[in-house]
């Protein structure tokens, strides 16, 4: 089934004008139609309600979409790859049927170190030990231990089926806490523990250690030793998509393909899209005001936007103590990503070849402790660090429809990068910043210079203005410990008729879905609709 959103990449535009809009009955309006705003849509308008979703930007999708930055590519220029994205609202919405195919990364995460060494961690069992015992012979059975505090995590806290604390509204810390028993490994990854502490318990080898630190602080602005990281391993090791537990993998066609289908089964469940219309105020149970003045009522609004967003289009009609937890919630990014056009795949020293097994899963240029502690530092002092942690993924080598023959892509997803220099802008420094990515990954590769033909750059103000998303933070606000859970915003605000459903709001960040799931359900719980 071919999808009506993705022939025109996303680019909706007006199936009316905005006069007919104003003039049409709404029960609810959805401002921004990023994944999370597109499937909350479609919930709605599947339970006969008249939905609207209004997004400013040409193209839907937010930060999950698709476009062509070189010629004849295509590229989700934020988010790479899926894992989180739960099953619950692939059936619901019948991702499957709509034309939905994902590629696992079975090849698991390739590590390569300056001195010549090398590791890949097969998410198959056997080979992943294989691996470590021949890298680390010591450390099998710390590895195997590590993984399986994360696999007893997922399994009482995200079993499969209506048991998952992910559907719903969050638990609190005392529900938590009866899942996970007398487990107080568990309960310190969940809570306490850096990432540093973490891979320190159970792996002596330190090349095996730093292999794994960056998995503690993806999209997070914090150090892998500061305390509450190690759970953003966990969050993004909890996913079962396609019923294979902590799996990731590559969308046919682009990760913006999932907006794409959200987007078709709001449509084909009767919702109105449109795209190029900006918001510029929110009266809670009332209606949106457009940039351009006009006013489209409806008893319901959600918003999809990021909460700081949120509070400007709300200006004073914002519960004043609900606007002091949200301003209370860091939302500075530190990361920057990388689309690059390449000529042919990197050549790893550490294991040569241009179409290899390490190819097909994650790779991570690492850096030592020395390294994770200086870069975070100098990010913090609005300074560039001396190398860039960058994790790598190449779609083309599991959809070679997205560029023409011969040729790849490349994903570099980088920290830390300041979001405001001390010296000089983002204008000034891309370039530069552009320069030390590549820099970091060519200490690992032989032909990264000859490779590469082109590489768009996006730091955090980039992001910001791009997508839409405050301090270009891609979840909204941080995810550690003391903002998840009961402790992240709910889909329900203290202002009547008025709701959230993006990744600021239980279970958090990704391409996940569920967010919108659990909003449309508290708008139909509170208004008595099916």
């Amino acid at each position: 089934m071919s999808s009506a959103t993705a022939d025109v990449l996303g680019e909706i535009g007006l199936p009316m004008p905005i006069h007919d809009l104003v003039n049409r009955t709404w029960d609810v309006i959805v401002v921004g139609a990023g994944h999370n705003g597109l499937a909350c849509a479609a919930y709605l308008a599947q339970a006969g309600q008249r939905v609207l979703v209004i997004e400013s930007r040409d193209r839907v999708g937010g930060a999950c979409t698709i476009e062509e930055p070189f010629p004849g590519v295509s590229m989700s220029p934020c988010a790479y790859l899926a894992g989180l994205l739960h099953p619950l609202v692939v059936e619901e919405l019948q991702l499957a049927r709509r034309g939905f195919q994902w590629t696992p990364a079975v090849n698991g995460l390739f590590v390569p170190f300056l001195d010549g060494s090398s590791i890949q961690l097969w998410d198959d069992d056997e080979r992943c030990t294989a691996e470590v015992r021949a890298f680390a012979p010591r450390d099998v059975d710390g590895f195997n231990a590590m993984c399986d505090v994360i696999r007893r995590l997922r399994d009482r806290l995200r079993p499969p089926g209506a048991d998952d604390f992910w559907i719903g509204d969050a638990p609190t810390r005392d529900q938590i806490e009866d899942r996970l028993g007398n487990d107080a490994e568990a309960r310190s990854v969940l809570f306490d523990w850096s990432m540093a502490e973490f891979v320190e318990r159970y792996i002596q080898d330190e090349r095996l250690q730093i292999a794994y630190l960056g998995q503690g602080v993806i999209g997070t602005n914090a150090s892998p030793f500061d305390k509450g990281t190690a759970s953003i391993r966990f969050h993004h090791a909890s996913g079962r998509l396609g019923g294979m537990p902590g799996m990731w993998g590559y969308v046919r066609g682009g990760m913006g393909m999932v907006s794409f289908y959200f987007c078709d089964a709001a449509r084909d469940a009767g919702a109105t899209v449109v795209s190029g219309v900006p918001v510029a105020e929110i009266v809670p149970g009332e209606c949106v005001v457009l940039e351009s003045g006009e006013r489209i009522a409806a008893g319901v609004i959600v918003s999809n936007a990021d909460p700081r967003r949120t509070l400007k289009m709300l200006g004073p009609s914002a519960d004043a103590g609900w606007r002091k937890r949200i301003e209370d919630v860091p939302i500075e990014g530190c990361t920057v990503k990388l689309n690059v056009h390449l000529k042919e795949l990197p050549n790893f020293t550490a294991r040569p070849g241009t179409n290899e097994a390490h190819h097909y899963g994650q790779i991570n240029a690492p850096l030592t402790k020395a390294e994770w502690k200086d870069g975070f530092a100098a990010a913090r002092r609005g300074e560039l660090p001396e190398q860039l942690w960058c994790e790598l993924y190449f779609q083309s080598v599991h959809d070679a429809s997205i560029v023409p023959a011969g040729e790849h892509t490349m994903s570099v997803f980088a920290q830390y990068v300041p979001y405001k220099f001390a010296r000089g802008t983002w204008d000034e420094r891309r370039d530069e910043v552009r320069k030390l990515a590549l820099q970091s990954l060519r200490r690992f590769c032989s032909n990264l210079d000859s490779a590469v033909i082109d590489a768009r750059v996006l730091g955090p103000p980039d992001i910001e203005q791009k997508v839409g998303l405050t301090g270009g933070h891609i979840f909204q606000g941080e995810c550690l410990p003391q903002y998840m859970w009961s402790n992240r915003l709910s889909a329900r605000t203290p202002m009547a008729g008025m709701y959230l459903c993006g990744a600021c709001t239980h279970p958090g960040g990704s391409v996940i879905g569920i967010n919108g799931r659990n909003a449309a359900m508290a708008v139909l719980k509170d208004f008595g609709a099916k």
